[in-house]
C-alpha cells in the first residue's frame, strides 16, 4: 500500500499481531536512519507496549508522557534534538518533539477518542495532527485499530488512504465467544444479585474454579455516581457546575468529576432531615466491593483513574495482574485498551445500554468499540475466551454487530445513518460554546451569534443555540452552536474566517464582552 498511498490503515482484529507489524516496520525505518514515531493514546497501554519494544530496541528508544517529571520530558526532547533517541514511543503530546527527519509515523487505536485535546487550546486531535506532520516530512502513517473510525475507515473505502485487513488472530486463537445477560428477564427470575447477573457470577465461580482470571469493565468510577434521599428524592449537586456529586466510599466523600469540588457525606438529609440516605447507580469502587463479599478468596484489584494517579500506579497494576497475583480486575475505559494477558478467560462489561443511549451521534460507535475493544482480553492464546455483556435490551442491532464480530455491517449502517443526518464524514463540524456567570446574557450572546452566522455561511447548517448535556461548568452557564460544513463545499479555512469574525463581532458589544466564545474543529 505504501507504494500508493503515504497513509495506511491496517485493520487488524483484537490479538491479531499488529504490534509484531509495527516492530519490523519500525526495524526498517531505523535502517534506514530515519526517525520513528508510535503514537499511544494513554500511558495505561504504554506499561505493557514500552516493556516489549525495550527488549528490541534498547536505549535508542524513548518514552514521552505526562506522567514524567519535566526534567525527564526534558530528556528525551534533548535526545530527539541531539539525534540519540531516533524512536520515541509517546501520548498525544509527543508530536510537538523536535523531529528532523520523521520516515515513519504510527498511530496505534487510531479511533480512541483520547487522542484529541480538550482543554486547554490548542484543542487538536493528534491523530489529524499527524497526518499534515507526515506531508511536511514525506513520511508513512499507519493508523492501526481493531475498530477504526469511521471517518477513518470511509477514508480507506474511498481510496484516500491504503487498507490492510488482518481477520484471524496470531496462531489462529479463538475469537471470544460473546453472550449477552438479559437484566430484565434475570429481574423477573429474581437471579441478580446486588449488580451481578446470574450468568456472570456463574462465569466468574467458574473461571475462578479453573485458576483464570477475570476483568471487569464498567465506564463509571467511584462508588455510586449519585446518592439520594429515599424520603424527599434531595440529591447533592456540586455549588460550581450542573452535575450531581458522585460518591466516593474509600475518601468517604462526595466529588465533582468536572471541577474537583469536595464535600463530606451527610448523615441526614439538608432538606427534610431524614436519615434514609441511599447510593443510586454503581461505579467501579462498588462492583470491588460486591466482588470481594461474594468471592472472599479471590484477589480483586481496581484500576481507574483514582487507583492510578501516582506514577508507577498503572504499572503496579499491571505488573500484579500479569504475574496472577490478582484473579479479578475491576476497571474503567483503562481495561479496555491494548492490554495483553495470557490468563484472561472471561470479560464481563456492565452498563452496555448507558454507553449505547448517550446523547451523542458517535455513541453507537463509542460504545462498539469500548465493548469490542474489552472483549478482544479474552482468550488471548490458545484457549478461546468468554464475554457477558449485561444489558436491558439485547436484541439492540449494535450488540448483534458486536456478537457477530460484524465490523463491515456496524460501518455501513452508521455511514447511512451520517449521510442522511449531515454528520461527519460528510461534513466538518464546529462547535461553538458560548460561556457567562449570568446564564440569561450566555442565552442571549449565543442568540445573537447564531443568527450573524446564519446570514453569512449560506447552505450550511446551523444548530442551536441550545443548553449541552452539562449546562454549567466552574460557574459559568454554557450554550453551544453546531456549524456543519458539507464537504466539498469548499476551502474550510474561508467558514473559519468568517466565522472567527462573527465570533470577534459578537464580542464587541458591550454586555457580551465579559463572555468567552471557544470554537472547537472537529470535536470528538
Amino acid at each position: 500500500c505504501f507504494e500508493k498511498h503515504n497513509i495506511t490503515l491496517l485493520h487488524g482484529i483484537t490479538g491479531s499481531g499488529k504490534t509484531e507489524i509495527y516492530i519490523s516496520l519500525i526495524k526498517k525505518a531505523l535502517e534506514s536512519e530515519a526517525q520513528v514515531l508510535y503514537l499511544l493514546p494513554e500511558i495505561a497501554l504504554t506499561t505493557q507496549i514500552v516493556h516489549r519494544l525495550k527488549k528490541v530496541f534498547g536505549s535508542t528508544m524513548g518514552v514521552y508522557h505526562s506522567k514524567f517529571s519535566d526534567n525527564e520530558r526534558v530528556e528525551v526532547w534533548r535526545g530527539v534534538l541531539d539525534g540519540k533517541l531516533k524512536f520515541v514511543i509517546g501520548v498525544r503530546s509527543s508530536i510537538f518533539l523536535p523531529f528532523d527527519n520523521l520516515g515513519l509515523i504510527i498511530v496505534d487505536e487510531e479511533h480512541d477518542a483520547s487522542y484529541k485535546q480538550q482543554e486547554p487550546a490548542p484543542r487538536y486531535n493528534a491523530r489529524d495532527a499527524v497526518l499534515v506532520m507526515a506531508q511536511l516530512h514525506h513520511a508513512k502513517v499507519i493508523l492501526g485499530s481493531a475498530t477504526p473510525s469511521v471517518e477513518t475507515y470511509f477514508h480507506a473505502e474511498q481510496n484516500k488512504y491504503g487498507l490492510v485487513k488482518l481477520d484471524r488472530r496470531f496462531g489462529d486463537a479463538q475469537l471470544p465467544q460473546i453472550k449477552l445477560a438479559d437484566m430484565s428477564e434475570e429481574r423477573r427470575r429474581k437471579t441478580v444479585k446486588g449488580e451481578f447477573s446470574g450468568l456472570l457470577l456463574k462465569g466468574i465461580e467458574e473461571a475462578l474454579g479453573n485458576k483464570e482470571q477475570i476483568i471487569i469493565f464498567q465506564n463509571r468510577r467511584g462508588y455510586s455516581p449519585m446518592i439520594n434521599c429515599e424520603d424527599c428524592g434531595w440529591v447533592p449537586k456540586c455549588v460550581n457546575c450542573a452535575v450531581s456529586l458522585t460518591y466516593h466510599q474509600f475518601r468517604n466523600s462526595l466529588v465533582c468529576h468536572y471541577c474537583g469540588y469536595k464535600e463530606s457525606l451527610p448523615s441526614r438529609c439538608p432538606v427534610c432531615t431524614s436519615a434514609r440516605i441511599t447510593t443510586v447507580g454503581y461505579g467501579t469502587e462498588k462492583l470491588e466491593e460486591e466482588l470481594k463479599l461474594y468471592f472472599p478468596e479471590a484477589r480483586v484489584l481496581r484500576m481507574d483513574f483514582d487507583t492510578t494517579r501516582s506514577k508507577t500506579g498503572y504499572e503496579t497494576i499491571i505488573e500484579q495482574f500479569e504475574k496472577g497475583e490478582t484473579d479479578i480486575l475491576v476497571g474503567t475505559q483503562m481495561v479496555t485498551k491494548g492490554l495483553d494477558f495470557d490468563r484472561v478467560s472471561l470479560v464481563g462489561v456492565f452498563n452496555a445500554d448507558r454507553m449505547m443511549h448517550f446523547p451523542d451521534f458517535r455513541s453507537y460507535e463509542r460504545a462498539y468499540q469500548l465493548i469490542t475493544q474489552v472483549s478482544g482480553r479474552a482468550g488471548r492464546r490458545d484457549k478461546g475466551g468468554k464475554v457477558i455483556i449485561q444489558t436491558s435490551n439485547p436484541d439492540h442491532s449494535v450488540l448483534n454487530h458486536i456478537l457477530n464480530h460484524h465490523y463491515r455491517e456496524f460501518y455501513s449502517m452508521q455511514v447511512t445513518d451520517r449521510k442522511q443526518h449531515g454528520y461527519p464524514p460528510f461534513t466538518r463540524l464546529i462547535e461553538l460554546t458560548v460561556k457567562h456567570i449570568d446564564k440569561k446574557i450566555c442565552l442571549e450572546a449565543a442568540t445573537v451569534l447564531a443568527d450573524e452566522l446564519k446570514k453569512v455561511l449560506v447552505g450550511v447548517r446551523i444548530l442551536g443555540p441550545g443548553e449541552p448535556m452539562i449546562s454549567k461548568i466552574r460557574n459559568q452557564f454554557l450554550m453551544s452552536i453546531l456549524v456543519k460544513i458539507p464537504r466539498g463545499k469548499g476551502e474550510l479555512s474561508g467558514y473559519k474566517a468568517l466565522i472567527q469574525q462573527k465570533i470577534e463581532q459578537a464580542l464587541k458589544e458591550k454586555k457580551f464582552r465579559s463572555a468567552r466564545i471557544v470554537a472547537d474543529v472537529d470535536p470528538v
